[in-house]
């Protein structure tokens, strides 16, 4: 009952703004679908783990809710597929990164990928040395 109130007042804001968030759903779709292609082709030839996607992606968990209309339902199976699509291809993104190239980037104020590649070990931005035992010595 409180959601629906919610809605209710927001109506106008909602039904302008649903075209720009629906929108980029095929897009993503067909981003999800090349993106899926590569990770599974890709990743054995360079020997690196596949990611799981069930950790990242979750979209039926919300159809459980009873206080969710079933337009509430969909857009938050929408969300659940687009965030923890993003979050899945950042990690896959990550992996590529780090075997083909994995040199932080340099730090800067402010620059956010830094927090990223120092969890997946990544040689250090001019550290020569750290970058030839990561990547050379092998």
């Amino acid at each position: 009952m409180i959601y629906l109130r919610y809605v209710q007042k927001r109506w106008l804001g909602h039904t302008v703004a649903a075209p720009f968030i629906w929108a980029p759903l095929f897009v993503f779709i067909l981003f999800d679908l090349l993106g899926e292609i590569y990770h599974q082709i890709c990743f054995p030839l360079y020997g690196l783990e596949k990611v799981n996607r069930s950790e990242y992606i979750q979209i039926r968990d919300r159809f459980r809710l009873p206080y969710l209309s079933i337009a509430g339902k969909l857009s938050c199976a929408y969300c659940g597929y687009i965030n923890g699509g993003l979050l899945y291809y950042k990690e896959i993104a990550g992996r590529t990164e780090k075997y083909w190239c994995g040199i932080m980037h340099e730090n800067k104020p402010g620059f956010k990928i830094q927090e990223h590649q120092l969890e997946q070990g990544f040689s250090r931005y001019g550290d020569e040395k750290d970058f030839i035992n990561k990547y050379i010595a092998k």
